[in-house]
């Protein structure tokens, strides 16, 4: 089993910045990881992806805004974001891929005042 804890969620005003952290309870190393999200009333969607070799991939809404990163040595993913707007509104959730195994964290909110 792995648990995964997120941190950095809060309410932030639109043009500002957050940056989300999720931190592992084992290695991460050479697993696929990423960062999704949930608005009220909506699916959850991927924001974006960091694999085992480091090949990133973003959502087209927040390409150029947030950027996704890791600390194997932490067995940390992180998420920056900048330029935030209102519809950047969710709760977001870090995902770890192991073995075709799928684990979350419990989420974090982030809401964006406009």
């Amino acid at each position: 089993q792995v648990q995964l804890v997120e941190s950095g969620g809060g309410l932030v005003q639109a043009g500002g910045s957050l940056r989300l952290s999720c931190a592992a309870s084992r290695s991460i190393f050479s697993f696929n990881a990423g960062w999704y999200r949930q608005a009220p009333g909506k699916q959850r969607e991927l924001v974006a992806t960091i694999s085992g070799d480091g090949t990133i991939k973003y959502v087209d809404s927040v390409k150029g805004r947030f950027t996704i990163s890791r600390d194997n040595a932490k067995n940390t993913v992180y998420l920056q974001m900048n330029s935030l707007k209102a519809e950047d509104t969710a709760v977001y959730y870090c995902n770890l891929v192991i073995s075709w195994i799928n684990y979350w964290g419990q989420g974090t909110q982030v809401t964006v005042s406009s």
